[in-house]
């Protein structure tokens, strides 16, 4: 079915029995593969009035917000669905993605390990999801590599022992936790071993063409570890059913598949084709139709930076972490990237003054760590 129509339908369900949270939610999944919340929102307030109290509803709410970038509004919805229900994990979600991109690491490492415990009855999606943004934000403040190793051992992998755990949904977030690792040259730090124990997981080719993030990074991980001749043919077989689709829907999938093909290239350490691919003028956030949230492409971006500082283009590098670095002064990593960039360019003072702002965000963030 066009997502047009299907998204039509379930909005026409859900303006009639506007209290219908799966129609909720699968109208925010269609959005999201649309890379369209845009069309969302509208409706989400229409029907909000419905729903005062309604357990979940404010956390769907917040997400939306989020990925428009309302996020002073999200933050509010999400902290009201904590208050209508202090265990609602998707409100918990929410206010951690808040938190994360406003570069309050330490705080949202704080209220989600102090919520943790509520997670223990959720699906492994949630579960394992909740705790991947707490690994993920140890890692962006700086924290020490062990406790990045703790949260994806101890709770993230552990959750492959449960019976109903579903396996895909775990290793997307494996996968999204050991891309940041790569792009930071911490692989080598333990997570190696990690990495081809995965990657053995990810030949189960039952799992392969359900969700185009997972398969994406999935051809990264399998191309890092050598296993180039199955990325290849995840990569082709990603291509193969793109061509069966309807002209609207293969245009708009054209980024997804450009993405792919530079995964695989990265993966493989062909750097310089992989930055052709992605060109001069990359953004993560225009190839959201992968079904990925801003936190979740935002690795993207930086296999970009890396891939801009492997190829000499230092000077390009600096033009774009300079703006980044103004809507996330709080991201030590951003601040090292630009050091290097600085460096590179001959620019020592620059560099000396980067050094510094990333050394005193990682000290601030988790000393204990």
């Amino acid at each position: 079915m066009d997502d047009d129509v299907a998204l039509e339908l379930h909005s026409k369900l859900l303006k009639k029995f506007p209290k219908d949270l799966l129609s909720w939610k699968r109208v925010e999944t269609l959005c999201s593969y649309m890379g369209r919340h845009d069309l969302s929102l509208p409706l989400f307030r229409k029907i909000l009035p419905q729903n005062e109290g309604q357990v979940y509803v404010n956390g769907m709410l917040a997400f939306c917000l989020i990925e428009l970038g309302h996020l002073r509004e999200a933050e509010e919805a999400a902290r009201k669905g904590c208050e209508i229900n202090e265990n609602d994990s998707w409100a918990h979600h929410a206010l951690c993605h808040v938190l994360q991109t406003e570069c309050r690491f330490k705080e949202a490492v704080k209220f989600m390990e102090e919520h943790s415990d509520s997670w223990d009855s959720c699906s492994s999606l949630r579960f394992s999801h909740n705790w991947w943004h707490v690994a993920v934000c140890y890692l962006e403040g700086g924290s020490h590599i062990s406790k990045v190793e703790e949260v994806y051992d101890h709770q993230m992998w552990k959750e492959l022992e449960k019976d109903d755990a579903v396996a895909r949904d775990v290793y997307t977030d494996a996968l999204g936790l050991l891309l940041r690792l790569d792009t930071r040259g911490k692989l080598d730090d333990g997570f190696q071993d990690r990495l081809e124990k995965l990657a053995d997981s990810l030949t189960d080719k039952a799992m392969w063409y359900q969700d185009w993030l997972f398969d994406i990074t999935t051809i990264w991980a399998l191309s890092k570890v050598e296993k180039t001749s199955l990325a290849h043919e995840l990569l082709e077989g990603l291509k193969s059913r793109t061509s069966a689709m309807n002209p609207k829907k293969q245009k708009l999938m054209q980024n997804a598949i450009l993405l792919a093909e530079a995964v695989y290239e990265y993966g493989k350490g062909n750097y310089e084709i992989a930055l052709e691919l992605l060109g001069l003028d990359f953004d993560a956030a225009n190839y959201k139709v992968i079904g990925g949230s801003g936190v979740q492409m935002d690795v993207f971006n930086e296999i970009w930076y890396k891939l801009l500082l492997l190829n000499g283009k230092s000077s390009t590098a600096i033009e774009v972490l300079e703006k980044v670095t103004k809507q996330r002064d709080g991201a030590p990593f951003l601040w090292r990237l630009l050091e290097e960039s600085y460096s590179m360019e001959g620019k020592e003072k620059a560099g000396i003054s980067a050094g510094k702002k990333a050394k005193a965000l990682e000290s601030s963030y988790f000393k204990s760590a």
